[in-house]
């Protein structure tokens, strides 16, 4: 009976050849794909409506008095089905042409090229002179608001956009005037997208250069970028994204699909900030000692020396002081240290909230959430407490006057003087800028961004996802958990972590909720905290 009942939610047809078994309601575009199969399409997105107007996805059904669109054909069991038959070829080859009637030659300085569809199909399979006579129409540049600008001679019509904006976004701010070879996007108030959080997306989802981002205009080739999987470090919500580098600078954050998380789409407040990662000035290299006879020094002879300070201070009081822009790997050891060094009184963060929080309506799991840091959850799973304001500033009175060992992850003291600190034994400072207030630091220490290192958040989901490195380091800065680490170990008499996943498996062992986790397990999409004790 359960092979029958899986026999009824499945189809078996053949494509191009060859025999393929899919999910029953699956379309054919996506069951062509199981094979490996690309069918060209423009208007189909898999996060949106498919209206199937672009045409370009036809395809030869056997039986069939017609090409069928495969973006709302659906798989049905003995069919067979034909992607590059001279029919379905010569009808792509045709649509191609009617889309380049008008369509200006701008791949030399449009934005999309190199991830153009258009740039791609045409190559593939396009003709290889165009027929027209007649001058192309000229609509120039039309400024939508916030990041958007929509370059009118570009546009396929596919639509993605005002059905982003409409279904997913529910804000009709976007819609189609004109007809025929007059139709453009339009908006429909003087405002624009100005004041919509979420309409970033819909430069993603253009497949091709019509919508751009002012933000990225003429900044890089798209050929010239690296990509790298990683967590959008501006909310708890952890978006998942791929940071886009290049010279060793992030250029842009685009959205990575995650259905358990963000879908396809993040939120524009999460784009935008990204150039505090390339701001200048970093601390580079170790210091050693305090105010004026303050030195440089090198990662051996600091730590050395450091170690020797915390094997003094026995058992001396501890206070530690995290950030929620620390990895879970980095707080874990920061916390760790503090018990090994002698009597943890307190673990505690700041960071900054913001009034409310801002959904997207079509899509309730995405919201850019009222913590503006990626791993507030983390934080408190792993014992620290949040203290100070909604601006991230204050609650640190205890930690400045405290009198035995201090140590500081992450947080610049931004809103600390130079007084902060003075009255501590031993006080080391582990971050990424100098701060009048790390003036009394005994031990000044170079630490990576999360976009230098690899490690892990955990989200308002109470999901443990997983970031890696994009960018290279200044100097000879190390990740806080490697440093942390390898203090511990040396105080424990016990292995350093020589890796991300190493200081990951020593919070597993030191914290429940983490249990049973791995660090494979995690993987790109993440794994839900409660999922490890289902």
């Amino acid at each position: 009976m359960a092979d029958n009942g899986r026999k009824a939610d499945t189809v078996t047809l053949t494509i191009d050849g060859h025999e393929v078994t899919v999910p029953k309601g699956m379309s054919l575009l996506h069951a062509a794909e199981a094979l490996g199969v690309e069918v060209p399409h423009y208007c189909y997105h898999p996060g949106l409506s498919a209206p199937a107007q672009c045409r370009i996805c036809l395809v030869e059904v056997e039986g069939a008095p017609k090409l069928q669109p495969s973006c709302v054909t659906m798989a049905q069991d003995g069919q067979v089905v034909h992607t590059e038959s001279a029919q379905a070829r010569r009808m792509r080859q045709g649509v191609l042409e009617f889309y380049l009637v008008n369509h200006p030659l701008d791949c030399p300085i449009c934005d999309m090229s190199g991830e153009c569809k258009l740039q791609d199909y045409v190559f593939n399979e396009g003709r290889e002179h165009g027929r027209g006579r007649e001058p192309k129409r000229v609509f120039g540049r039309d400024d939508f608001g916030g990041d958007v600008l929509y370059y009118g001679d570009r546009c396929v019509m596919c639509t993605r956009c005002v059905r982003f904006m409409d279904e997913v976004a529910r804000d009709g701010r976007l819609t189609v005037v004109e007809r025929g070879d007059r139709a453009v996007i339009d908006t429909f108030f003087e405002s624009g997208l100005d004041g919509a959080s979420f309409a970033g997306n819909i430069v993603d989802i253009c497949p091709v250069g019509a919508l751009v981002s002012k933000d990225f205009l003429h900044k890089a080739r798209a050929w010239d970028l690296d990509h790298t999987e990683s967590v959008c470090p501006n909310c708890s919500q952890g978006c998942n994204i791929d940071l886009h580098t290049r010279d060793n600078l992030v250029q842009r954050l685009k959205p990575r699909e995650n259905p358990e998380v963000n879908g396809h789409w993040m939120c524009d407040y999460g784009r935008a900030n990204y150039e505090w990662l390339n701001r200048p000035g970093r601390l580079e290299a170790p210091a050693v000692g305090r105010g004026d006879k303050r030195r440089a020094s090198d990662w051996q002879h600091a730590l050395h020396a450091l170690f020797e300070r915390l094997a003094e201070a026995g058992g001396a009081s501890v206070r530690v002081v995290g950030s929620a822009f620390s990895s879970n790997e980095a707080l874990g050891a920061l916390r760790a240290l503090g018990e090994q060094a002698g009597t943890l009184q307190a673990g505690v963060f700041r960071s900054r909230r913001a009034e409310d929080e801002d959904p997207l309506p079509g899509f309730p799991i995405l919201v850019r959430r009222r913590d503006l840091a990626p791993n507030v959850d983390g934080a408190g799973i792993l014992g620290f407490t949040r203290v100070g304001d909604d601006d991230g500033a204050g609650g640190l009175e205890e930690a400045a006057d405290h009198d035995g060992v201090l140590i500081v992850v992450g947080d610049e003291l931004a809103d600390q003087d130079e007084s902060f600190g003075a009255k501590a034994g031993l006080f080391v400072y582990l971050g990424t800028f100098d701060s009048p207030a790390a003036r009394n630091a005994d031990f000044v220490l170079p630490v990576t961004t999360f976009a230098e290192e690899e490690g892990t958040f955990v989200n308002a989901q109470g999901r443990v996802q997983r970031f890696r490195q994009g960018l290279r380091g200044p100097g000879t800065v190390q990740p806080a958990w490697l440093v942390l680490g390898t203090l511990l170990a040396a105080l424990t008499g016990g292995d350093r972590p020589v890796s991300a996943a190493d200081a990951f498996a020593s919070i597993v062992q030191r914290h429940a909720a983490f249990g049973g986790l791995t660090w494979d397990g995690v993987g790109s999409a993440g794994a839900a905290l409660e999922a490890a004790h289902a």
